[in-house]
């Protein structure tokens, strides 16, 4: 008879297996493990997973871009006209950038191979004149040569060292003359590289004179568009109208952000930009021109404050985050937007350029743009705000230092 056959111990495991119901008495770790890794996913179909809503949300915030260019062409032509103008304007200035470091390259080449050129001519002058003063001593030598050393030697033992030694001279000579046709074919190989490099640069100090007239015509552009608008603004009421539609655009675009975000992975663990309070680092150096809830223009109050830099400085992150927004807004250019975790936002506007692109993720002072005038600024400058919630808040309390200078 077994022991499940026996009325007393079958009565003892009933009750043990009533008391793990009744008080979650865990089971032995190894059956845990098991069932865990049968149905927790495993870390690369986790990391395809969160790789796979970083693109869907990346899409919806195209999406969002596309739209609110969309609603600017149809609503309001000068800010659309703007918009085109001062992109172009950037595109150009990105072209030159580009050409300007190709030249950079282009030239140090040049340098290099002009150094190298010299040094391959030197060693090759050296070559000739050694084998020069061989040829000279062979022809001295010449009187002695070989078959009359032999006929007129007594010492057949002299006789042998000698025509070795003839030999030793011949087969230097030979080295010598082939190590100045290779050093002659590498002079060649650099002159033609030389000539190459000389024709790349004259390509590209032309493609840069036609991107330079090419950014010129792009700023006349931008200046009309802008003379345009300040026409307009000399009348109060149109002033105050666009600025608070400009303001409306942003509120309506933080919105779409925020639901295009609802589902995202968190860029940050949370709560860690909460505890940066007073801990950050400005994102610029510069001048404070103007202070959050300063008044701006009857009715409308700064939501962030406004730093006066000098146009192309470093404009960085004030924490970990990734970017949620990198495009051109009304009255803001082109702005830069971090998500940082926790409901907190940062904002970078005005921007000359941008360095970093939707999902991008970047550390605490990394360069995500550079200071400009783009969205109607009449000076180069950076507008910063940091939103919680949705809701725009004081920034100067976030920083070690009151002000950026």
């Amino acid at each position: 008879m077994t022991a499940l056959d026996d009325r007393p111990g079958r009565r003892l495991l009933i009750a043990l297996f009533a008391l793990i119901g009744a008080h979650g008495v865990a089971l032995p770790a190894h059956s845990a493990t098991s069932a865990a890794a049968k149905t927790a996913p495993s870390a690369t179909t986790q990391t395809t997973e969160a790789q796979s809503k970083l693109r869907e949300i990346q899409e919806r915030i195209g999406e969002v871009s596309r739209q609110l260019a969309d609603s600017l062409k149809a609503r309001d032509r000068q800010s659309a006209d703007l918009r085109q103008t001062e992109l172009a304007v950037t595109a150009a200035r990105r072209q030159i950038e580009s050409l300007n470091s190709q030249q950079k390259t282009l030239e140090a080449k040049q340098q290099t191979l002009s150094a190298a050129q010299e040094k391959a001519a030197a060693e090759l002058r050296t070559q000739r004149a050694a084998l020069a003063a061989e040829l000279r001593l062979a022809q001295r030598l010449q009187r002695n040569g070989p078959v009359q050393l032999l006929l007129t030697q007594e010492d057949p033992m002299r006789a042998a060292r000698m025509l070795t030694y003839y030999g030793y001279f011949g087969r230097a000579r030979a080295a010598q003359i082939d190590a100045i046709r290779a050093q002659g074919d590498k002079l060649a190989a650099l002159e033609q590289s030389l000539r190459e490099n000389e024709a790349a640069l004259a390509v590209l100090l032309g493609q840069r004179r036609q991107q330079a007239t090419a950014l010129e015509q792009q700023r006349q552009e931008r200046s009309t568009v802008l003379a345009k608008l300040q026409r307009e603004s000399q009348d109060r009421t149109q002033a105050l109208t666009r600025l608070r539609a400009q303001q409306a655009e942003l509120e309506q675009l933080l919105r779409n952000l925020a639901r295009s975000l609802r589902d995202a992975p968190a860029p940050v663990p949370s709560g860690a930009f909460a505890a940066l309070r007073g801990k950050l680092s400005w994102p610029v150096s510069g001048t404070l021109l103007a202070q959050f809830g300063q008044l701006r223009t009857q009715g409308v109050r700064w939501e962030g404050v406004v730093i006066g830099v000098a146009r192309g400085a470093e404009v960085r992150a004030v924490a970990a985050g990734r970017v949620v927004y990198a495009d051109w807004l009304p009255g803001l250019g082109l702005l830069a937007i971090i998500d940082h975790g926790g409901g907190y936002l940062s904002l970078y506007g005005h921007n000359d350029g941008l360095r970093r692109a939707v999902g991008d993720s970047v550390a605490p002072g990394e360069v995500i743009a550079s200071a400009g005038d783009t969205g109607g600024s009449s000076r180069p400058e950076l507008y910063l705000e940091i939103r919680q919630n949705g809701k725009p808040v004081d920034p100067a309390p976030w920083f070690r230092r009151r002000t950026p200078e």
